[in-house]
């Protein structure tokens, strides 16, 4: 699994990465009561905004943590955004993506260096 600054993850599963937001964030953000997804089929640049969600205390916007295609959402959240909260790291995931150059994964955090980060 993977990390990036903005409390994303991404974790490999064969051609695609599945991306979410880490427990910290979630717990930052508090209890989430909206999750807009892209569509899929999207196909985004690195920090463009992707995902959309309200909670209790704020809106805020998830970047796309690297280039390529969304080709899978998380559809349960829309329906239940408190999956994110409940559980982040699992059922709680925004989208898969096949990405544009899998060499970029190298360039993020591992988990070590992430707990080092949030520390």
């Amino acid at each position: 699994m993977k990390f990036t600054e903005q409390h994303e993850w991404l974790r490999e599963e064969g051609e695609l990465v599945v991306v979410g937001i880490t427990e910290h964030a979630a717990e930052q953000l508090g209890d989430l009561v909206f999750v807009e997804l892209p569509e899929s089929g999207t196909k985004v640049a690195k920090d463009d905004e992707i995902v959309v969600i309200e909670s209790v205390k704020a809106a805020s916007d998830i970047l796309a943590p690297i280039d390529g295609e969304v080709v899978e959402v998380n559809a349960a959240l829309e329906d239940n955004p408190a999956l994110v909260n409940e559980d982040p790291l699992g059922e709680g995931w925004f989208f898969k993506m096949k990405i544009a150059d899998p060499s970029v994964l190298a360039d993020l955090m591992d988990e070590d260096a992430y707990a080092k980060f949030v520390g």
